[in-house]
């Protein structure tokens, strides 16, 4: 229901909330979604996915959604295989599963699965056999990623010249890498509408990235389809609820999207940042980050100094920046660069900087729930940056750092609302004692 919410609040038109005959509880919160959207705490279209069998169609059509979208095969590999039925019977068992759901009064999205290996003729009599019988949108879906773009053009292309008054979506799956370039190729095509998960969560690679799309679409197009800045919000929230975190390099909202290693691309960025960038990263919600270790040049550490507030003269920037690169560190934090500092001028600097909120959050979880799923799902929180299993009367321990008591308290409340939390008890840092031989 969250997630609904944030997706509706950030801009998405239509919420695909999944198909009630898979399970009871699936059904219960489908029903949870569609009465947040009569009572307008959602202004998205509401999409239920089901078969085309009649009982399902039965049985998601009776939870009153905006639009009900059902889906058949439509290459000859799916219907030899698990249809069992030739060209024409799935076309007549089709059309009677579109009509059967339009007679329950609810818009229909007829969905060509593995249309991308379809005979290009058939697939366009399908999309005119589903417009025929009540369909106004036809989904055409590349079910195991092997469009190109070429090939995606070509067909979204032709469908929509031989059936122009049906809408048309693209569901691109990313099994060879190709979601994104594919969806952008089909909507080149006249597709209006493309099919996204956040995350590019899906069956096995999963489907084109609602972040990558939106972003990708902003620099080619100059439209914001979403509210952009939100994007790492809804990156947070999905990562919490599944436990599934994002590769560092995933692009836009991954960790090292906007962060810049090379001492060649710092020096660039530093002075013209579209030399390495496609657009701001404050555009998606993100900031520009630099990393110090040995590739570090002398505009990256004076940046670093500066924005903590302080001004060495070039000599001194000089020693610290050779310090910086003889450093046996990946990754050196602004503790350890002061440690530098003061190292070779002989003044105490530390002390000087404000330093972040820390505090340790220790975690029950409850009796029914898998330890594991918690500690994931808390590891993939903002401002988390350690979590481990313990023993004795608490399951997980977190560490958190924050900018503020705002913002510490803002993700102990997310930590809070993690399915399976129990009771949580916060301890915020007071002072922190160097042992000897580390770095802090």
């Amino acid at each position: 229901m969250r997630i609904a919410k944030a997706l509706s609040d950030i801009g998405v038109r239509m919420i695909e909330v999944g198909d009630p005959n898979v399970a009871p509880d699936i059904k219960s919160s489908i029903k949870r979604i569609i009465r947040m959207k009569k009572d307008g705490e959602i202004e998205s279209e509401i999409v239920v996915h089901c078969r085309a069998l009649r009982q399902d169609v039965e049985n998601a059509a009776s939870l009153e959604p905006d639009r009900v979208a059902i889906f058949h095969g439509v290459s000859d590999v799916h219907l030899k295989y698990k249809h069992r039925k030739t060209r024409e019977e799935a076309l007549q068992a089709m059309a009677e599963m579109v009509s059967f759901a339009r007679s329950h009064g609810v818009a229909v999205r007829f969905t060509a699965e593995d249309a991308s290996r379809a005979d290009l003729e058939y697939l366009i009599a399908v999309v005119r056999a589903a417009r025929d019988a009540g369909a106004s949108r036809v989904s055409i879906a590349d079910t195991i990623g092997v469009f190109t773009p070429d090939r995606a053009r070509e067909v979204f292309a032709r469908v929509k010249e031989a059936v122009p008054d049906v809408g048309l979506d693209i569901h691109a799956h990313n099994d060879l890498g190709l979601a994104i370039a594919n969806s952008l190729a089909a909507v080149e095509g006249g597709a209006d509408v493309v099919h996204t998960t956040v995350n590019g969560l899906g069956e096995r690679a999963g489907i084109t990235p609602l972040q990558v799309f939106a972003a990708a679409y902003y620099y080619l197009t100059g439209v914001k389809l979403v509210r952009l800045e939100k994007l790492p919000e809804i990156t947070a929230l999905v990562e919490a609820a599944t436990g599934i975190t994002l590769m560092p390099n995933f692009p836009v909202v991954g960790e090292n999207a906007f962060t810049h290693k090379a001492g060649v691309h710092q020096a660039g960025v530093l002075a013209s940042p579209e030399t390495y960038e496609p657009f701001p990263p404050e555009v998606v919600g993100r900031t520009r980050e630099f990393t110090l270790d040995r590739y570090s040049g002398r505009k990256a550490v004076r940046h670093r100094l500066e924005r903590m507030g302080i001004n060495v003269p070039d000599d001194v920037l000089e020693k610290v920046v050779e310090e910086v690169k003889r450093a046996d560190a990946p990754r050196l934090r602004d503790e350890e660069l002061l440690e530098i500092l003061e190292r070779v001028t002989g003044t105490p600097y530390r002390a000087r900087v404000s330093k972040m909120v820390e505090a340790y959050i220790w975690l029950r979880v409850a009796n029914n729930v898998y330890t594991t799923s918690v500690a994931r799902r808390a590891a993939a929180l903002a401002n988390v940056v350690s979590v481990a299993e313990i023993t004795g009367d608490y399951d997980i321990v977190v560490k958190v750092v924050a900018s503020s008591i705002e913002e510490l308290n803002r993700t102990i409340e997310e930590i809070r609302g993690i399915k399976g939390v129990a009771s949580t008890l916060t301890n915020i840092v007071l002072k922190e004692i160097p042992t000897p031989g580390s770095r802090a």
